[in-house]
């Protein structure tokens, strides 16, 4: 299911013309390090994660809305930050080093 999440990110990131620079696919929650032009606010772009891979994901796991207790795939909440202070580098090593635990 792993995969299918992250294939799906990888969609809307092409379809909107995004670069996903890091992602991270967790049991609990996802890390996804993006950079979009600045016409596009932070809630627009993970809406448009959110919805799309939701229905996405859902198509292929149909079960899978039941078990989350909500009938929804994610959970409405979200943390957005900006790489003005650290390097992109140092966002892109925090996601990779979350791989390996």
């Amino acid at each position: 299911m792993a995969l299918a999440v992250e294939e799906s990110l990888r969609i809307v990131a092409q379809e909107k013309e995004w670069e996903i620079i890091a992602l991270e696919v967790m049991p609990d929650h996802i890390h996804l390090f993006v950079s979009a032009p600045p016409k596009y606010a932070p809630a627009e772009i993970v809406k448009a994660f959110k919805g799309w891979s939701a229905r996405r994901v859902l198509m292929a796991f149909p079960n899978l809305a039941q078990k989350t207790g909500r009938g929804t795939l994610w959970a409405p909440s979200y943390y957005v930050g900006t790489a003005g202070n650290v390097s992109a580098e140092t966002i892109r090593h925090y996601i990779e080093e979350c791989q390996d635990h």
